[in-house]
């Protein structure tokens, strides 16, 4: 399948019937259980592919070293993959365009791209400015005759922006301005009420993404509540650490080695990152 067919594939889930459920990889190994799994697109995740290179989440790791983390992920799977680009690596609408450029020719088919600045002072960039890289980001696409998949993200629930009576409508503004500038999808993390979730449904034009999390509806009310697509974010990885933690707990403390039932075997994690041949 060559990349204009897997973008347009991609791009055609977020509009049903099912909801997209779009778990998010930080390597191959994690990648390749994904597909296994039998998800039709995996996402990837930039804290989790952060952290893996040994840098924290918020732009800290080069975007090169990124790059070919998702190249390597691209070319172990067989479904469309999304990369999590943060806010373009760059402020300069040119310059993410020039990143989603890279994105393609890594071979993914989606990009996410926030408006959150990790600045208290301003925690959310203009919105117009935001919606110059999503069009920027759309152009490269276009020029690029792939169908590009711009997942817009803003950060208004997720950082807590604002009072609470003004979140909402700040989120309806903000990713309605995206959809307008070109984005396929809009990611508004940090809302897990199904209240909440119903009004953006409602009150965005074009389809929405969440971000999934312990006391989140489940898919299946999600998918009632009209969300068009899911994701996990760091949460996989989170979880993965979390295990091993509570592992290296056990074997310290008690010298036992409970925690190694259910490991896969050792063929079976070679095998996930085994190239068939061609």
């Amino acid at each position: 399948m060559g990349l204009g067919e897997r973008a347009i594939r991609f791009r055609d889930r977020h509009r049903g019937p099912a909801i997209l459920v779009l778990p998010n990889a930080w390597d191959v190994s994690s990648a390749r259980i994904f597909e296994e799994a039998g998800f039709d697109a995996i996402g990837t995740t930039s804290a989790g592919i952060a952290n893996s290179l040994g840098f924290p989440d918020g732009e800290e790791a080069p975007f090169a070293d990124v790059m070919r983390v998702v190249e390597r992920i691209v070319g172990a799977v067989r479904v469309p993959v999304s990369a999590d680009i943060e806010t373009g690596f760059s402020e300069k609408p040119k310059e993410v365009a020039a990143r989603c450029r890279a994105v393609l020719a890594a071979g993914a088919v989606g990009v996410n791209l926030e408006d959150g600045t990790r600045e208290p002072s301003k925690p959310l960039v203009d919105i117009g400015h935001h919606s110059e890289k999503v069009q920027a980001a759309r152009e490269a696409a276009q020029a690029a005759g792939i169908a590009l998949v711009i997942n817009a993200r803003t950060d208004v629930f997720l950082d807590s922006v604002g009072e609470p009576p003004t979140r909402l409508g700040e989120a309806l503004r903000r990713a309605n301005a995206y959809r307008k500038a070109g984005a396929d999808c809009l990611f508004i993390p940090g809302v897990t009420d199904a209240d909440t979730i119903g009004k953006l449904v409602r009150g965005i034009d074009g389809p929405i993404n969440v971000l999934a999390g312990p006391a989140s509806p489940s898919v299946a009310e999600l998918q009632r509540l009209g969300v068009a697509r899911v994701s996990l974010g760091s949460g996989p990885m989170r979880a993965t650490l979390g295990f091993l933690r509570r592992a290296a707990a056990e074997l310290r403390q008690q010298g036992t080695y409970g925690w190694l039932d259910g490991a896969v075997s050792y063929a079976d994690a070679n095998r996930l990152v085994t190239r068939p041949k061609n």
